[in-house]
């Protein structure tokens, strides 16, 4: 995660290409905006996207970049089925990034494991995976647990404790910081203005052209759409939305680079095409407190690490990021239409990465056509309302 300080420099704000009214405006220029402002431009012709800057929370900037099914939708099998269109579409997306920018994003998509350090844990593991895939509606992919002996087939060198993992031959990675160049780049290959320094304070409608407020005057689009992970919470409510997000923390260990050696992913350790190692996975309530890491938390990510992948002991820290999550009142991303003001949408969650290709492909043009399709119903604000009424 960046932040600007007194040392850098304030970037300039863009001179707007297009004068008039937008066909669409996207609120946040992160990895969801992006993904979807991408997506619109493939239907409409002016399209924009505000950000705020360096001031942002950024959580794109701190993503793992796995490109994750399994673990996805317990207690809501739509968000299963969501993550799964998503992972199908990405090879697509990564095409369409690499014809228009030339930025590979390094996708791979060869499988993914969750380790698991003890008998306890394997059987949880096991127990878990099995009561996801047997929920009515669930999508259903290959996957096993394996054991010591299978899993040390597929990665050398594993440590006395693992006992194996949970495998599935769906999940993968891409480079997040990539992904997020590949997209801004493609703003300006393919004419989307993407205006930073452009905090939106305050949205108005008339008929059916909305007005964003903006330091630097105002910008007005025939659709809008709130991407801007926790102020969609702020800007919901001018649109008659309730959009119940928080803020989770989530630290990140990076390691220097190396040869190649995991070509298949751990849930909480990855390789990235580079060579450099990254640790992560703590899920953390601690507030807006964004950019500070803990030693404790930090050393509690090394040692299982380690712990599963010994070599790692002579692998030095390079550095260590702290970054927010957008985390919705139960975890699953929200979608929604105002019923108040037609044509203003909100889209948010927390796997940026992995739903890009599911906000770029199939999203975007459900805004475009100006309804959510009836697949999208469950991950509508009204879930929050039944959940409180019951």
């Amino acid at each position: 995660m960046s932040h600007a300080t007194e040392n850098q420099p304030v970037p300039t704000p863009r001179p707007r290409r297009h004068k008039g009214i937008y066909d669409a405006a996207v609120i946040g220029g992160g990895l969801v905006g992006s993904a979807i402002a991408f997506g619109l431009r493939q239907h409409l012709d002016h399209v924009a996207v505000l950000d705020e800057g360096d001031v942002a929370y950024r959580a794109s900037r701190g993503n793992f970049g796995l490109v994750w099914v399994q673990s996805k939708g317990m207690g809501l099998p739509a968000y299963g089925r969501w993550t799964m269109s998503s992972q199908r579409g990405w090879a697509e997306l990564a095409a369409r990034l690499a014809d228009i920018t030339g930025v590979d994003v390094a996708l791979e998509q060869r499988g993914g494991l969750h380790a698991v350090l003890s008998d306890q844990e394997y059987e949880a593991r096991m127990e878990f995976m099995t009561r996801l895939l047997s929920q009515p509606g669930m999508v259903q992919y290959e996957w096993k647990m394996l054991d010591r002996k299978e899993l040390a087939s597929l990665i050398p060198g594993i440590g006395p404790e693992v006992r194996g993992a949970s495998w599935t031959k769906v999940d993968g990675i891409a480079n997040p910081l990539k992904l997020l160049r590949a997209l801004h780049t493609a703003f300006d290959r393919q004419h989307i203005d993407y205006l930073p320094l452009h905090p939106v304070s305050d949205i108005m409608q008339d008929q059916d052209v909305f007005e964003l407020a903006t330091p630097q005057g105002a910008v007005k689009a025939r659709k809008i759409v709130l991407a801007c992970g926790l102020g969609n919470a702020v800007l919901g409510e001018k649109l008659g939305l309730t959009v119940p997000v928080r803020p989770q923390r989530g630290q990140i260990i990076v390691m220097e680079r190396t040869k190649r050696l995991l070509d298949l992913p751990f849930s909480t350790l990855r390789q990235m095409d580079e060579g450099t190692w990254l640790i992560g996975d703590s899920q953390e309530e601690a507030g807006y407190a964004d950019g500070q890491v803990g030693l404790p938390v930090l050393a509690t990510l090394a040692d299982r690490a380690v712990r599963t992948l010994p070599a790692l002991r002579d692998v030095r820290v390079v550095r260590s990021w702290a970054a927010l999550r957008v985390m919705s009142q139960d975890g699953f991303p929200i979608y929604e239409q105002s019923s108040i003001h037609p044509g203003a949408f909100v889209a948010t969650c927390h796997s940026g990465v992995t739903l890009a290709a599911a906000h770029a492909l199939r999203l975007a043009p459900m805004i475009v056509e100006g309804r959510l399709h009836d697949e999208m119903k469950d991950f509508s604000t009204r879930r929050f309302h039944v959940q409180k009424a019951a």
